[in-house]
């Protein structure tokens, strides 16, 4: 959130260290590995063991202090006895819940936050989400029980959405054409958004620009921190880091990626669409020796984000440098990249 700063969550993993079809993601993204009973810290290669107890007496004779504890809560007297762990000193908390997900949580949350660091076992990204937003502070990390790729990937960009970052680059702008009207699409999220941010929209999936969220003040409208003015419907944008989406797609409930110009990315909610009849401008730019293109809303309060600020695309001019996103080679297949597909996009 804009609103606050955030704290940083832990990601852990449980599987061999040696599955080769996520070893990269695991190596580039999570702070530990649990297998069996050992957890491994990636950023020293520091191992520790996991102790699993199920009574009171237990902890006790096993010294937990600045230990992992382990244990699956089904009832209150769990509940208890995690909150006895937290009180002799347990450095991590990793619990999984045998029913009901979000009151354990919850009660955990408020019980121990600050004693022991909570770490929840979740097998999904959506479990994941949960787990973070329990009782607004949420967990202090999950441990994420999947090898797949794919869902890795999605719990990394919920976990951690620092660290998944787009490469962008300098376009310089060719051209601007006013043309006719067209149904055009704001976004309005759930979030709120600073200079810089924005959504990325193209007329071609290959390249997109940086339109930056209505945060400007000016002598005429008042600043809308929450909407981006995106163009018309069957301009590009990204629904998640893999997939592209036609804007005539969104509705309330739908992720978008909020992107900055450093390429910083975070999901949003739509909170609605609004699509309008509105007069349009065609922008062209050339980077890297080739040329993209995308039509927004001809009005100065629509603005692309530059190297330093942003400008209203009523006054862009040629040699007028904008950031943009080179999205990868070749097709799409209902927003999926196809990098082998041959597709020329004009």
């Amino acid at each position: 959130m804009v609103l606050g700063e955030k704290t940083l969550k832990e990601l852990w993993i449980e599987g061999n260290k040696k599955e080769a079809s996520s070893a990269a993601l695991v190596n580039q993204y999570f702070d530990v590995i649990v297998d069996g009973d050992t957890a491994t810290f990636l950023v020293n290669k520091e191992t520790q063991n996991v102790i699993s107890r199920k009574n009171e007496d237990s902890l006790e004779k096993n010294k937990i202090q600045k230990k992992i504890f382990r244990i699956c809560i089904s009832d209150k007297a769990t509940e208890n006895l995690i909150v006895k762990a937290a009180e002799l000193g347990a450095s991590y908390l990793i619990i999984s819940c045998a029913n009901w997900r979000v009151i354990p949580l919850e009660n955990l949350i408020a019980r121990i936050k600050g004693k022991s660091k909570l770490i929840a076992e979740v097998t999904n990204a959506e479990e994941a989400k949960i787990a973070l937003e329990t009782l607004e502070l949420g967990t202090d990390g999950v441990l994420l029980k999947t090898s797949d790729p794919d869902e890795i990937l999605k719990t990394v960009a919920i976990v951690k959405p620092e660290a998944l970052k787009l490469e962008m680059a300098t376009a310089k702008i060719v051209a601007t054409k006013p043309i006719s009207t067209g149904a055009r699409v704001c976004v309005d999220t759930c979030d709120m958004m600073k200079q810089g941010e924005g959504i990325l929209v193209g007329s071609q999936s290959a390249g997109l620009f940086l339109v930056e969220a209505e945060v400007n003040e000016n002598p005429y409208v008042a600043s809308r921190p929450f909407r981006v003015n995106a163009g018309p419907l069957s301009m590009y944008t990204l629904g998640s880091l893999q997939n592209t989406r036609y804007l005539s797609e969104l509705k309330a409930g739908d992720e978008v990626i909020i992107v900055n110009r450093e390429g910083k990315t975070r999901k949003a909610n739509v909170g609605r669409i609004k699509i309008e009849i509105r007069p349009l401008i065609l922008v062209e730019a050339e980077v890297e020796g080739k040329t993209i293109k995308t039509i927004l809303q001809n009005a100065e309060t629509i603005r692309l984000v530059t190297p330093k600020a942003s400008k209203p695309v009523t006054e862009l001019k040629p040699n007028d440098e904008v950031i943009v996103h080179l999205a990868a080679k070749g097709g799409r297949h209902f927003g999926i990249s196809v990098p082998e597909e041959t597709v020329i996009e004009k």
